[in-house]
This record gives C-alpha cells, sequence and structure tokens, in this order.
C-alpha cells in the first residue's frame, strides 16, 4: 500500500511538474532573444504587450567610447524587461523632452518592443522602426509621447530606440578616424543600424515580421531616416520609410554633409580648446566633463560623410538613383516656423528684411511671402521661417525620391493647430506637434484639453501610418483617400476634416532652388 501511495504521489508531482513547465513554455510574456530570454508585461488594460530596456548593443563605455556598436553580450536566466533603460547621455535641449528612467548614461544602446496582446511568434505583422528627434544631441525612446500603448492596436509591433548623442554620438578626430580604418564619427547612425539588425534577427519571436520593417522618425530623426535611405550599410534592412519634418537636405539648417577631413579639423580645434591632447585624454574624462566640455564647441557635431555609414552626400546619392528604392511618405507642419510669432513682425520689417535676404530677389519674394498687412507679414515670417528650417529640405528629399526611387511617394501637410499648452504658446501646428498624434499619446501632454478633434486626426493619422507600413500604400477603409504625390503635385492635407488637393506652394521652393538664405533661429 506505502509503494502505492508513493507511486501515485510521485505521478502527481510530475504531471504538476509538467503543467507547470508547459505553462511557463506557454507564458506570452517571456520571448527568447538572440541574447536570452526576456520577461515583458502589459499595459493598455492587457491590450499590449511591453518589452523595454533590451540591450541591442554592448554598452559603449571606456575603451568602447566613441567606436561602432558591438554586439550585445548573452546571458542566462531570463532578463526582466519591464522597466525602462537610461537614455542617452545629453545636455538639456528642449523643456518638452520629459524621460521615464533614471538615466541619462552612456550606458544606453536599448530599444523597446511593443506588441498587440495577440500577437505570435507566426503573426508576421508589420514593424514600424521609431528615430526620435532632437537634433541629434537630445532626446530618448521612453519620453511619454512615443509610448506604445496605443499604435500597436493598430495591428503593427513598435519598436523604439535609444542612439548615441552630440558628442558622443558624432564626434570625430583624427585618431579616431586612424583606429577605423579613416572612418570617424557617425556613431549614433552606426546605432541606428546595429537596431535595425537586432530587430532583423529577433522581431519575428515578438510577431513582426523582419521583412517589413518600415523606419519613421520626427526632426533629426526625420533626418536619419533619409540618411538610412542613402546608407550602404542600412540597405536591406527596411522596406518602407516615413519622414516627419526633416532631411539631409540642404535647407537652412546644418545636420551633417562636412566629409572626415573637415570635421576632423573643426574637432581637432575644439578638443584643443578644452586641452585635451590625445583620445586617451577624452576618454579619460567622466561623462559629466565631456558634456560640459562639449558646451565650447558652438558648431556642434553633427553627422558627417564617413565613408562607411555615407560615401558621399545625401542628396547626391537621391540623383544618382542609388538610395533604398522603398515606398516614402513624408512631410512636415503649417507652422514649423512658429517661433517668429513670439517675435512679432509688421509690414514693414518684413519688407526690410526681404530687401537684407535677397537685395534684387527682394520683389519676386515678396510675392510669395507676401507683406500686404501687419498679420499678412507675420504668417509670411512663419511661412519662411518653417521653409527654411525644415520644409524645404524635406520637399527637396520627396522630389529626388519621386524622380529617381522607383517607389510611391505619398506628401503630407499637418494643418490642425493646437491651442495653448504648457510649452507651446499660442495657436500652432507647430514643429514635433504631429508626434502625440501619429502614437496617439494626446494625453501626455502637459497642460493640454484634447478636443474630439483631435482624437479622430489621431485615429486617423494612426490608421494611415500603419496601413503604409503594412502596404506601403496609406489609403484604406473609412479613410479620406490619400494621393500619390507624383500628378498634379497632389498631398493630404492633415485637418479637420482631411482633404486633399495640389500643392500651392511649390513656386516657394522653386524659388528657393535658386539660392537660400536662411534666417537667424
Amino acid at each position: 500500500m506505502q509503494n502505492r501511495t508513493q507511486w501515485v504521489c510521485a505521478a502527481l508531482a510530475a504531471v504538476l511538474c509538467l503543467g507547470l513547465t508547459q505553462a511557463t513554455l506557454a507564458d506570452p510574456l517571456t520571448v527568447k532573444t538572440a541574447q536570452g530570454k526576456v520577461q515583458g508585461k502589459t499595459i493598455n488594460d492587457g491590450k499590449v504587450r511591453a518589452y523595454l530596456g533590451l540591450p541591442y548593443a554592448a554598452p559603449p563605455v571606456g575603451d568602447l567610447r566613441w567606436k561602432a556598436p558591438e554586439p550585445a553580450a548573452k546571458w542566462s536566466g531570463t532578463r526582466d524587461a519591464t522597466k525602462y533603460a537610461t537614455h542617452c547621455a545629453q545636455n538639456h535641449v528642449f523643456d518638452d523632452m520629459v524621460f521615464q528612467d533614471n538615466g541619462p548614461s552612456e550606458d544606453c544602446l536599448y530599444l523597446n518592443v511593443y506588441a498587440p496582446a495577440t500577437a505570435s511568434a507566426k503573426s508576421k505583422l508589420p514593424v514600424m522602426f521609431w528615430i526620435h528627434g532632437g537634433g541629434y544631441t537630445g532626446g530618448g525612446s521612453n519620453e511619454p509621447r512615443h509610448n506604445g500603448d496605443f499604435l500597436p492596436l493598430k495591428n503593427v509591433v513598435l519598436v523604439t530606440i535609444n542612439y548615441r548623442l552630440g558628442v558622443f554620438g558624432f564626434l570625430a578626430t583624427d585618431e579616431l578616424a586612424k583606429e577605423a580604418n579613416g572612418v570617424a564619427g557617425n556613431y549614433g547612425l552606426q546605432d541606428m543600424v546595429a537596431a535595425l539588425q537586432w530587430v532583423n534577427g529577433n522581431i519575428g519571436a515578438f510577431g513582426g515580421d523582419p521583412k517589413n520593417v518600415t523606419i519613421f522618425g520626427e526632426s533629426a530623426g526625420s533626418f536619419a531616416v533619409s540618411t538610412l535611405m542613402a546608407s550602404p550599410m542600412a540597405q536591406g534592412l527596411f522596406a518602407k520609410a516615413i519622414g516627419e519634418s526633416g532631411a539631409a537636405f540642404p535647407s537652412g539648417i546644418n545636420l551633417g554633409g562636412a566629409t572626415v577631413a573637415e570635421r576632423v579639423k573643426l574637432d581637432g580645434a575644439w578638443m584643443e580648446s578644452i586641452g585635451a591632447k590625445s583620445i586617451q585624454d577624452l576618454r579619460a574624462m567622466t561623462t559629466e566633463q565631456v558634456l560640459e566640455a562639449s558646451k565650447k564647441n558652438k558648431a556642434g557635431f553633427p553627422p558627417d560623410i564617413d565613408g562607411k555609414v555615407l560615401t558621399e552626400p545625401v542628396p547626391d546619392t537621391f540623383a544618382a538613383g542609388k538610395q533604398a528604392h522603398v515606398p516614402l511618405l513624408a512631410g512636415w507642419n503649417a507652422d514649423e516656423g512658429s517661433f517668429f510669432a513670439m517675435r512679432g513682425m509688421t509690414a514693414e520689417q518684413w519688407k526690410g528684411m526681404a530687401q537684407g535676404l535677397y537685395k534684387e530677389r527682394a520683389e519676386e519674394f515678396l510675392k510669395l511671402y507676401p507683406a500686404d498687412t501687419d498679420a499678412r507679414a507675420l504668417r509670411s515670417a512663419i511661412d519662411y521661417g518653417s521653409d527654411a528650417f525644415i520644409a524645404f529640405g524635406t520637399w527637396k528629399w520627396l522630389e529626388a525620391h519621386r524622380k529617381t526611387g522607383s517607389a510611391p511617394v505619398y506628401r503630407y501637410h499637418f494643418e490642425l493647430a493646437a491651442p495653448p499648452s504648457k510649452f507651446h504658446p499660442g495657436t500652432f501646428a507647430f514643429h514635433s506637434d504631429d508626434i502625440e498624434y501619429v502614437f496617439g499619446t494626446l494625453d501626455t501632454r502637459p497642460g493640454y484639453t484634447v478636443r474630439p478633434e483631435d482624437r479622430k486626426l489621431s485615429d486617423q493619422m494612426m490608421t494611415y501610418w500603419s496601413n503604409f507600413a503594412r502596404t506601403g500604400d496609406p489609403n484604406g477603409s473609412g479613410l479620406p483617400t490619400w494621393p500619390t504625390y507624383n500628378a498634379g503635385d497632389a498631398l493630404i492635407h492633415l485637418n479637420d476634416p482631411i482633404s486633399a488637393g495640389p500643392d500651392t506652394t511649390q513656386p516657394r521652393y522653386e524659388f528657393l532652388l535658386k539660392g537660400i538664405a536662411p534666417m537667424q533661429f
């Protein structure tokens, strides 16, 4: 009897053990990556699975500071992926950049994955790979406006990444070039490529399709999208591209384009000014010391033509048709230059500014940016500020890709003006205004009362963006038709209501093609 009892107990224990093992294996929040298992959590009332702070490369610290990203180390057991990792080391850039971690740190090469709760390893959902903005000097993947609570509900897998910024992401010196066979700078861009490679190898386990990745970003993130389209390193790692307000095409601001030799000279002068005699001296400095010293470089640390990420200027690659031939959706906001409203403008001032900027072309300029009244002069100042700041370069990117990209192009103009809020006084569709609409995160905007028209447009934009990620065409049931950007230069106006029509601003950009005189921002 005793033996029989022992046998029954052993059998029951085995069944219980098997059940527990199967339950563990079936746990949808545990996913196996190439580095090891990760345990995520659910958000948005269980509708979305979130895997936070996943390392896609080794920490770029010590001797790895200012080197190409190295593979992330493997681990045993299961890694906790329920909290954000630190955002990348940076000086203060913009007041509206808020982070949900304990950073900043140089140990920051992490990404976040958000998937619908219904996704499985067999789902093969489109992947949307977000690159944050911040002038390549600030920002991070865990800003509340980039949260993944809502966009995955459009049946996509969302990935948001950190990448090295400022002096840590783009320093170029003679010694660094010697260390890497002539290549220097663009470590932040190489981080993006490494993150895309991680996605290519791992996203299937989260329910994503590695063959259907859409890169998208805003401001500097949009500059990065255009750059990755031109980069030999990124070829084949994505299938579609979305750019929101920005492109690596010459405009009124400089976010790249110098050669390694030019950058070595500039950054070498900065090193001399802070008393650093070698790259070893810089690597011996603390994070805080480097950041403080970087403030003395008024030219900043933009991307360069490093010979690896980029072998030539981005516009040259597009002109030759050597960019990634993928569908492109891009555009900008109506009031990118809304900062002019803070300064004010009269008709007399604007006419004087036109003469100073364009001299013998001033009369033609004032036909395109008129100054009939003080109110019209202020509107013209905002329009020109928008064009010189970000719109003109983005327009050139769209034009270049539709000429040589052998793929559909879609253009938008975001126009729904937001009422005043904590960080953005005035009623404008300001620079970065579109982000919370794309992510469905309007409730994270401080001091802002979300209107019904905001909710409606946000849902429409999330649907357009996710449709495009799925098929390369933003159109779908229940949405106003978005025409391709070719015949008649048609574009869509993202407003309440949405409408479509021909481009009425092209004469401004044709004028600027003859030579642009950037305003002081």
